[in-house]
């Protein structure tokens, strides 16, 4: 029997205490995003980390984005972020721009081959903010099998990874099939990765000029 907490209205506390209990413990999760469903656990627990990839069927090559409660809690992460970084991240956070920046090497993570980058984002979701202000950042990458559409609801996501994870939040289909936009902000000037639900005009307007695609 899979356990499923809802939280499209808020979370009730002993359920909001008893996830965060589990996650420090190194608990795999599924919850929801302003995007798609996400799989997640603790950035900072190794083993979780290389059970969340082996659920997604991906190897060290390919490391998690880490969601965040805040601006603040991204500047505690990493290290050496430009003016665009934090133009970026004030315009466009909570939301769906996930920014690559220089990880602080203080941190023991081990989300696999990143090259001393990170990428990072809040989400524009109250529940799942609370939920990353209790129990830190969380290595989260999207609910499904490598290869495969990202689940937009719970049953998506149960399809996915039934017997595997082991709890999932639940606050109805999500506001967008979409993905986030990635930029890369840890190798000098700004650049586009992934056109996802921000477009590049978006964020040409914070930057004040075009972010070229690589």
């Amino acid at each position: 029997m899979e356990h499923i907490f809802e939280c499209s209205h808020g979370w009730a506390k002993e359920e909001l205490d008893l996830l965060k209990s589990q996650i420090c413990e190194g608990a795999l999760v599924v919850l929801p995003t302003d995007t798609v469903y996400g799989i997640g656990v603790s950035a900072d627990d190794h083993e979780g980390v290389r059970r969340l990839l082996a659920a997604k069927g991906r190897g060290e090559t390919m490391p998690p984005p880490v969601l965040v409660a805040s601006v603040e809690q991204a500047q505690s992460v990493s290290i050496d972020l430009d003016e665009d970084a934090i133009g970026l991240m004030k315009a466009f956070w909570p939301g769906a721009l996930t920014l690559i920046v220089r990880a602080n090497p203080s941190v023991n993570w081990d989300l696999g081959k990143t090259h001393g980058t990170v990428a990072l984002r809040m989400p524009n979701h109250q529940q799942v903010c609370e939920l990353l202000e209790a129990v830190g950042p969380m290595a989260v990458t999207s609910a499904n099998l490598t290869g495969e559409p990202p689940a937009t609801n719970i049953d998506e996501a149960l399809g996915y990874f039934r017997g595997t994870v082991d709890y999932y939040v639940n606050s109805g289909p999500t506001q967008s099939a979409q993905p986030s936009t990635i930029i890369d902000c840890a190798h000098g000037q700004a650049r586009v990765l992934r056109e996802g639900a921000l477009s590049v005009e978006d964020i040409a307007r914070v930057l004040d000029y075009q972010p070229l695609a690589r």
